[in-house]
């Protein structure tokens, strides 16, 4: 197949319209199998996917590994269109307990050096802090990752759930490719002030998020029971009523995408899809078949009639619960 492609930023890199979102291969939703996660990897690259999401913080270093090890064993021609997305800052304690976010320069190029090892690469595509720390000026942290793409360590500078006054800071300070932040059908608060900025900006949307964890893909359902190394077991939107809520919005999205002859995760990727040249939806499949399914979201044709009737079936806050529990969300500068 021939992968269309969208540019992140003005100025930032080509990459594939739909990115691999990588975390669920080593951490936050239940036990993994590192095989299938190195092969799902594989399959998005001959499939032309280019863009490869992660986070240093993600298996406490275990994802990057995972990453670097695909990567090597790659075919050339596709590890060389491979472009890492790399997320710092996090803070983990060695039992996996979250201890905050750090983003004073020395710390941005230590957790760098860190990345560009166990990834096994001599630059990141694209760097950025996955939550701004409160007590670090922006412009110091994105200053910082400047420094990086001076000296060819990083090549484009991104920010992570991010609001708009602090978007136009680092902006300001230095350029910008993209956003990375959650966004989909049942999650949609960038749409107020966030995304009008970036593209005020010239930024780009990369959308993690786009199938709520799994909540809209259709395939999870009222009676799954999650571990308790599942993320989703203590996210608001799984629990009791809010769960059931949630999944009639999903029973409506499923008689518009039967009536199409697609999945219910292809419709939400396609809606993602169809938002704007400037969202890269990041699509977070752990084995080969999900990633397979994802991609058919491509070939999916949304018109005029099909988006007012998934607006009428979720409509923007037709979600119960928030997106994060309620320590998680006190981390969110896009949430201020």
């Amino acid at each position: 197949m021939t992968m269309r492609t969208r540019s992140l930023g003005t100025t930032g890199p080509q990459v594939s319209a739909l990115g691999l979102g990588c975390m669920g291969m080593s951490a936050l939703y239940g036990d993994a199998d590192r095989a299938e996660g190195i092969a799902t990897i594989h399959a998005a690259l001959e499939a032309g996917v280019t863009l490869l999401d992660t986070g240093d913080f993600y298996g406490m270093g275990h994802n990057e590994l995972l990453i670097g090890e695909a990567l090597r064993t790659a075919p050339p021609a596709l590890r060389e269109q491979a472009l890492t997305s790399v997320k710092f800052g996090a803070l983990r304690g060695p039992d996996g307990s979250w201890a905050g976010y750090d983003g004073r320069p020395a710390a941005v190029k230590n957790f760098a050096s860190y990345s560009l090892q166990r990834l096994g690469v001599d630059h990141i595509d694209v760097y950025r802090i996955a939550r701004v720390d409160p007590d670090v000026p922006i412009e110091e942290t994105v200053g910082a990752i400047a420094e990086l793409v001076e000296q060819g360590y990083v090549r484009h500078i991104g920010l992570s759930e991010a609001g708009a006054q602090t978007i136009r800071r680092a902006a300001a300070t230095a350029t910008v490719s993209d956003l990375q932040i959650e966004y989909g059908l049942i999650t949609r608060g960038i749409e107020q002030s966030i995304l009008p900025t970036t593209r005020e900006l010239g930024i780009s949307i990369t959308a993690y998020g786009v199938l709520s964890r799994g909540l809209i893909s259709g395939h999870f359902s009222a009676d799954r029971r999650l571990g308790a190394n599942d993320f989703r077991a203590h996210s608001p939107r799984f629990q009791g009523d809010n769960l059931r809520h949630n999944l009639t919005l999903v029973d409506e999205l499923r008689k518009i995408a039967e009536a199409k002859g697609v999945s219910v995760a292809q419709l939400a990727i396609a809606w993602a899809l169809a938002q704007g040249e400037d969202i890269v939806p990041l699509v977070g499949a752990r084995t080969r078949e999900r990633l397979t399914e994802s991609l058919g979201a491509l070939d999916v044709v949304l018109d005029a009639d099909d988006l007012a009737a998934i607006e009428a079936a979720v409509p923007a806050d037709a979600a119960a619960g928030e997106r994060y529990p309620a320590a998680a969300m006190e981390h969110l500068d896009s949430e201020r």
